[in-house]
């Protein structure tokens, strides 16, 4: 296997020179960076990273941390982040959450040992000792999607507030009165705001805040199908259910299905979170969307900004209403057929209760 001697002598050029091209170092001529390029392909050398790093201080790869694998959302994220790492000649390591702070310590602790050059977290609703440290220590670190009280970190979010609020207002012009909302995590910051602006919403449409209607959930399916559960129970169940992210929007859909009643005929759904087999449910499901790829690429580019030693400001990008026909809104011109057919059996007028 060719070394970096052999790149050197290939290309009549000092070992040192060799790694200033290899690091992009600008102290080159570009007839030298081409000889030396050359000489790295025709012989097949594959620079050592790890080896490379003990002599640059830096290992091209920063850190990932997210909430939930299994959460389309955060899969997705992933993807805008590495994507855009990529472009930039990084790579990143991933690590699960799971929700949990001690395994997000975990591959913090991980992650930092690896010395990756800097790290992305989609913070747990606990402030670990550890996160508190790392915050301290004053190394390349950026928020993703979430923040935590009483920590001075940039943050790359997306806020729903006036997204939410136009679903409200969507589903009291549609004619539904009692709306009910299956929330996230009070401890959660994105629990908190999506609770804090549906009731926010209520109250500008003129519709009554019932304690009754708002159902704590943890983002995870059985939570939106046992908050569902417990509202279709009630004496006067509510005409609509919005969950506040898209697995418990799947388990509300579950339970819906399960006691037989029709959507938007028998209660209308809504989602915060937006994901593409939505399109694929009869009937497609109306759903807040977040910008994920935006939110995937800021985030890489203000963590390399702090990793170069430049200021980063906080970035919060908005979310929107996509509107389909989960709550009773009538199909569209384009639509196929049998969404016609399902949009005209069911917004005619929902059932009276």
């Amino acid at each position: 296997m060719a070394g970096v001697k052999d790149v050197a002598r290939r290309a009549g050029v000092s070992v040192a020179t060799v790694s200033r091209v290899l690091n992009d170092s600008a102290r080159v001529t570009a007839e030298t960076r081409a000889r030396v390029l050359a000489a790295v392909e025709e012989l097949g050398y594959r620079p050592n990273a790890v080896a490379r790093s003990l002599r640059t201080d830096t290992t091209r790869t920063i850190g990932l941390v997210i909430g939930d694998i299994l959460n389309p959302f955060f899969t997705e994220l992933a993807r805008a982040v590495e994507d855009e790492a990529r472009a930039a000649g990084y790579s990143v390591v991933i690590g699960n959450a799971d929700e949990r702070a001690e395994r997000q310590d975990h591959y913090v602790r991980t992650l930092l040992e690896q010395r990756v050059d800097g790290l992305l977290l989609c913070p747990t609703a606990e402030v670990t000792p550890l996160v508190r440290d790392v915050v301290r220590d004053g190394g390349p670190l950026v928020f993703l999607d979430r923040t935590l009280p009483g920590l001075d970190v940039p943050t790359v979010r997306a806020d729903g507030t006036a997204a939410i609020g136009e679903l409200v207002a969507h589903l009291a012009a549609l004619g539904h009165h009692r709306i009910a909302f299956v929330s996230g995590p009070a401890l959660l910051s994105t629990g908190r705001e999506r609770t804090e602006a549906f009731t926010a919403a209520l109250r500008a449409c003129g519709l009554p805040v019932r304690p009754d209607y708002v159902q704590a959930g943890d983002f995870q399916a059985a939570s939106g199908r046992a908050g569902a559960a417990r509202l279709l129970d009630l004496p006067e169940p509510p005409e609509a259910i919005f969950a506040g992210d898209n697995l418990m929007a799947l388990g509300a859909l579950d339970e819906i299905r399960a006691r037989g009643l029709a959507i938007p005929g028998d209660v209308a759904l809504a989602s915060y979170d937006d994901v593409p087999w939505f399109t694929h449910l009869d009937p497609p499901l109306t759903a807040i969307g977040q910008p994920v790829q935006d939110l995937g690429r800021r985030a890489v580019r203000a963590l390399l900004d702090r990793i170069d030693g430049r200021p980063v400001e906080p970035v919060v990008l908005d979310a929107r209403l996509v509107v389909r026909r989960s709550c009773g809104e009538p199909a569209g011109p384009g639509a196929p057929a049998a969404e016609h057919e399902q949009g005209s059996d069911e917004t005619e007028g929902r059932r009276p209760r």
